[in-house]
This record gives structure tokens, sequence and C-alpha cells, in this order.
């Protein structure tokens, strides 16, 4: 019995070290690549409104999407709209651009994982509260109810824990941030 358990515990120290430290960031950026980047990117282009002027000079669009109670408040007038609430609409532009490109091309990956985790909570508030999908409770969903599907708790949380093993494994061999590590001579 002990010789079973030994090559058990073999087996999985060399899935878990010499496997999974490879494959499993490695995925992670794959999955996160063809499943949310063109989502993202399209969701930042609809910020701009077609307007590349909109990467330093928020429009309407991203106010409305961004705050949407304020944005109504101030029927959609973006010169309504405060500096610091301005200044969150580029930000989450620029995120929405910046940070899949830096996860795909796997450079500076657990800081844009990071990032990308806080957009998702920030994303999914807004979501919730901004455009009032908290009402509906076949959104928000619940956890343990056997139904796998609602948007905000069940799919958001695997959207963050793909994230996550980003944050925690980094990119993988397959990276940027791996060629800089060798290039630098980083252990």
């Amino acid at each position: 019995m002990t010789a079973l358990i030994n090559l058990y515990l073999r087996l999985a120290h060399f899935v878990e070290y010499r496997i999974g430290a490879a494959l499993m960031p490695t995925l992670a950026r794959f999955l996160f690549a063809a499943i949310f980047a063109v989502y993202y990117w399209n969701s930042a282009l609809t910020k701009l409104g077609g307007d590349l002027t909109h990467l330093v000079q928020p429009s309407f669009n991203g106010f409305a999407q961004i705050f949407p109670k304020a944005a109504e408040a101030a029927s959609y007038d973006i010169t309504q709209a405060t500096a610091m609430q301005k200044a969150v609409i580029l930000a989450g532009t620029w995120a929405e651009f910046v940070l899949p490109a830096l996860i795909i091309l796997g450079l500076f990956t657990r800081l844009a994982a990071l990032g990308m985790v806080g957009f998702v909570v920030v994303q999914s508030l807004t979501d919730l509260f901004g455009h009032n999908a908290i009402s509906d409770g076949s959104t928000l969903g619940a956890w343990f109810d056997g139904a796998p599907d609602s948007i905000m708790l069940d799919q958001r949380a695997l959207w963050i824990v793909l994230l996550l093993v980003l944050v925690f494994r980094g990119a993988g061999p397959l990276s940027l941030d791996e060629l800089l590590k060798r290039r630098l001579r980083i252990s």
C-alpha cells in the first residue's frame, strides 16, 4: 500500500511541478484570449464611439456605460461629468485595451491579471447597481443553486478564478515575461 501511495505522490508531483507549471498559465492566457479579449476590446470601442479622440477625452458613451445614473441625470452631457468621472472613464477605456493585450503577450502578466480582476469587480458592481441588474434575481444568481449560468455570481466568479491563475502562476514559458526573465537572468 505504501508503494502505491508513493507512486501516486510522485506522479502528482510530476503533474503539478513539471506539466502544470507550464500548462496552466499558458492555457489560462489562451482561454483569456479566446473568450475575453475581443469582448473587452469591443466594449472599449463602444466607449470611443468611432472617434479616437475619445482616448484622451471621454465620450458620452463611456459616461453612460460607466456612470449610467449620473449620465442620465446630466442628460448624457459629458461636459457635466466631474473631473473624477472623466478620469475613471478614460482609465476604464484604456484598461479594456491595454490589460487584455498585456495578458495575451504575457507581459507584466501578474499585474495585468490583477488589474483585470479589479476591472471585473468594478464592472460587476456597475452592472448590479449602476444598471440596476441587482433587482433581477436571475442576473445576480446564487451559488450552490444547481444553476451554473447566472451572469454575476457564477460567470464572473469563473472569470476571476481564470485571472487568479495568472496572478499566482504568472504567464508561463511562452511569454514575454519569461523572455525578460531569461534576458535579465532572474530565477
